[in-house]
């Protein structure tokens, strides 16, 4: 079964970039150009829950910060793995990228290899753990 991820930024090249990138890595990618269409697309009966999401915290209508609270606040989202992408790179950023729920984050620019990187070690990390 092939992973699936969501990809939310309002740079469409930025998306174009990652699920070009991400689909050659075999995963199944959808993206989004905002938080209100990609919460919007998770309530359609054909909706494919995300195994991660990659979100840009500087989005229009609802940042990306916004976003996670309002994913992680519904049980169907526990297992999602959140990855905020963001030009800004502080302490504080990453901190409440963690309090929105996000496990990951990854600074603009970016090289696709981080990406597939960050992804592969979320994804594609052993499930014996999980039982341990």
């Amino acid at each position: 079964m092939r992973k699936f991820i969501m990809v939310i930024d309002d740079s469409a090249t930025v998306r174009k970039i990652i699920e070009t990138c991400l689909g050659r890595e075999g995963y199944l990618v959808q993206g989004f150009p905002d938080g209100v269409e990609a919460m919007r697309w998770l309530t359609l009966p054909e909706a494919q829950i995300p195994d991660l999401i990659l979100l840009d915290i500087g989005l229009p209508k609802m940042d990306g910060y916004e976003v996670a609270r309002r994913l992680k606040a519904r049980p169907q989202f526990a297992h999602t793995v959140i990855v905020m992408l963001s030009r800004r790179d502080g302490v504080i950023d990453r901190l409440k990228g963690r309090l929105a729920g996000a496990k990951d984050y990854i600074p603009k620019p970016f090289k696709t290899q981080e990406i597939i990187a960050v992804i592969d070690s979320h994804l594609r990390a052993p499930a014996s753990s999980a039982s341990n």
